[in-house]
């Protein structure tokens, strides 16, 4: 476990964070590590505009599709100071700080409104506190990937949980993802994803679950006839700054990094969600029935089943309650 006392900062840390390039000793060096392409919009949101709006005080330095640092290492990295910026899910703070597992639950985040709403709150400030404490970084704000719905063969309606019955439901590999198919209701099947667009038209499985942008690129809609607006799962990534870093700059250029944060991420959310509506138009156009469920059921049954299982357990006492209350 990274405590905070590790945080303290070494020359060599120092030097990294406020010297910057040679070219500009003045500016603060900021280097940025994401497994995103660099043409996706929460990529896009950090080249166009968090940089811009931080200005030549700033050295922003981005490295896209994980060219600097392995994806699940980022992490690591800010800690030890190899990198002091990165955009990563709650699941990759789990593994040190296992409160954040909580976020990816089943109808725990209900959509992007939901979940800037959970940042907002005192929830936020625990969260916050958590990441700090814990993990020596500073969450800055939230990017919305898209929120997973269910996508299945035939034309069997589902409206609760108890539709989901028998359903052979491909989820990722690995024990929180499987229990998520699980909370549905569904029978989960790890499969590949490279290998799902096979397994949905031989009928090795009924169905699958992913964000809308996902069903088009993949073309998961050639071989499936409905998509069931679940909503059981928000996709998001948080913006993070080491705080070794954070805590070198003076309040008016932590005041304007964070201004830059929220901007960025404002204008990325609205790209994802304007995309998931224009979709749904497209996949009626492609003879997809595309409806909502009994959402109230699923999310109710869904969490009855993680507060009753050991996945619950590293849950912080009354954040669920808490956050269901936003």
């Amino acid at each position: 476990m990274i405590h905070t006392k590790l945080r303290t900062l070494t020359a060599a840390a120092l030097a990294i964070a406020t010297l910057g390039t040679a070219g500009n000793a003045q500016s603060v060096e900021l280097i940025f590590s994401d497994v995103n392409p660099p043409e996706v919009p929460r990529s896009k949101a950090m080249t166009d505009i968090f940089a811009a709006e931080l200005g030549d005080e700033f050295d922003f330095q981005p490295y896209f599709s994980a060219t600097l640092m392995k994806q699940g290492t980022e992490l690591v990295g800010m800690q030890r100071g190899n990198i002091n910026m990165a955009g990563l899910p709650p699941s990759d703070l789990a593994q040190q700080a296992p409160e954040f597992d909580i976020l990816g639950a089943a109808y725990v985040v209900r959509d992007q409104a939901h979940l800037k709403a959970i940042f907002e709150s005192e929830v936020g400030e625990q969260l916050k506190a958590i990441a700090r404490d814990k993990l020596g970084v500073e969450i800055l704000g939230t990017f919305y990937y898209g929120t997973r719905q269910v996508n299945l063969k035939g034309d069997a309606e589902i409206m609760t949980p108890e539709d989901m019955s028998g359903v052979k439901l491909r989820m990722p590999g690995g024990e929180s993802w499987q229990f998520l198919g699980k909370a549905l209701g569904a029978n989960p099947v790890p499969i590949p994803y490279t290998e799902l667009y096979t397994a949905l038209q031989s009928g090795v499985v009924d169905g699958q679950d992913n964000p809308l942008p996902n069903d088009k690129a993949m073309k998961f809609y050639e071989v499936t006839d409905q998509i069931v607006l679940t909503n059981h799962n928000v996709g998001f990534g948080m913006l993070l700054v080491s705080s070794q870093l954070w805590d070198s700059l003076t309040p008016e250029q932590q005041q304007k990094m964070q201004a830059a944060a929220d901007k960025a991420t404002a204008w990325s959310d609205e790209q994802y969600l304007a995309e998931e509506a224009e979709l749904v138009e497209f996949f009626e156009g492609e003879g997809l029935k595309v409806y909502e469920p009994d959402v109230a059921a699923f999310q109710a049954y869904a969490q009855e089943q993680y507060l009753s299982s050991p996945l619950s357990a590293s849950w912080p006492e009354g954040m669920l309650d808490a956050i269901n209350g936003l």
